[in-house]
């Protein structure tokens, strides 16, 4: 009797401790609401600013039937929130944000800065012939538009020591990505005439850099003038330089023994050893000139040689 006392004592304490327990769990709020269904609920009307959240369980709400349609958004601040336009003071139009330059001023994009240089293609002596060779160009400007001066030519180092030269001031502006025009004035001192001058420079496939000149003389004739070159670049400073170039004219000049169409052809082979950056290139070569269809006869005539060739030595170089 005395054992079935004490299990009837055990039944009750433990029934008291449950009930107790379901008494807290009514009182406390955010276990009541994790069984609350409220997709029926229009909650349109209810007025919830003073209730605390905080302590809340929202995950398993049921919110897939709630009517939002009547709630009134336009009174909630949402300043804290990612989004929206920068004020009109966020960033300065410059985007300097109120900070000077200091003493170097407001930089400049490098394709609006002028800049200038200076290139000496061919600056050699022909054993041979006796004579100096010389192609030379300067340039100031950007890159949408130059100001060229240009000058070819030769010096002869015996005798009157005459020097034939072919000098062109012109205007440059690329026309693609890998050609760009010219178009100026030159002047001639073989012809002792002045001429207008228009061109094309460029890249041709594989690498070749050809250029085309016409020049129009105050006589009529017109000179035409075609080159090409190609760099066949054996290591970091070695380089091989085939050269081409021809010379046709527009009508007959017996003065200057100039016959119509081709009359000049002018190769040249260099090797070439790159220093200083690759600014400064001395080289030995091969040439080799030859007159063309009846300027050949009129220089026999003439009793001037009809081809020539000559070592040569020299240097390129550009700053």
């Amino acid at each position: 009797m005395r054992i079935r006392k004490i299990g009837l004592q055990f039944i009750g304490v433990s029934s008291l401790v449950l009930l107790a327990s379901s008494f807290a769990n009514a009182a406390d709020p955010s276990v009541v609401m994790k069984d609350v269904d409220m997709s029926g609920m229009d909650m349109s009307g209810m007025d919830m600013s003073g209730m605390d959240h905080s302590s809340m369980d929202m995950s398993e709400m049921d919110m897939s039937g709630m009517d939002h349609s009547s709630m009134d958004m336009s009174e909630m601040d949402m300043s804290g929130m990612q989004g929206g336009e920068a004020p009109p003071d966020a960033r300065s139009p410059d985007y300097s944000n109120g900070v000077p330059y200091g003493r170097y001023g407001k930089p400049m994009m490098m394709g609006s800065l002028p800049l200038w240089g200076v290139s000496v293609s061919d600056l050699g002596y022909q054993f041979d012939d006796d004579q100096i060779n010389y192609e030379t160009e300067a340039w100031y400007g950007t890159d949408g538009s130059r100001l060229f001066l240009r000058s070819e030519g030769n010096i002869q180092t015996k005798e009157d020591k005459e020097i034939d030269s072919l000098t062109s001031l012109s205007y440059w502006k690329p026309l693609s990505i890998f050609w760009n025009g010219q178009a100026g004035v030159a002047y001639d001192t073989k012809n002792d005439k002045p001429a207008i001058m228009a061109g094309i420079v460029g890249t041709m496939p594989y690498f070749i850099e050809t250029d085309a000149r016409a020049y129009l003389y105050t006589d009529g004739q017109i000179r035409l003038d075609l080159g090409a070159e190609y760099e066949w670049r054996l290591n970091q400073h070695w380089v091989v330089i085939p050269e081409v170039g021809l010379t046709a004219f527009s009508k007959d000049d017996i003065d200057d023994h100039i016959s119509k169409g081709f009359n000049d052809l002018d190769t040249e082979v260099r090797l070439t050893y790159e220093t200083l950056n690759r600014q400064l290139a001395p080289y030995v070569g091969l040439s080799y000139e030859t007159a063309l269809g009846d300027a050949r006869d009129q220089r026999r005539q003439a009793s001037e040689s009809v081809d020539s060739s000559s070592l040569t030595a020299g240097m390129k170089f550009w700053f």
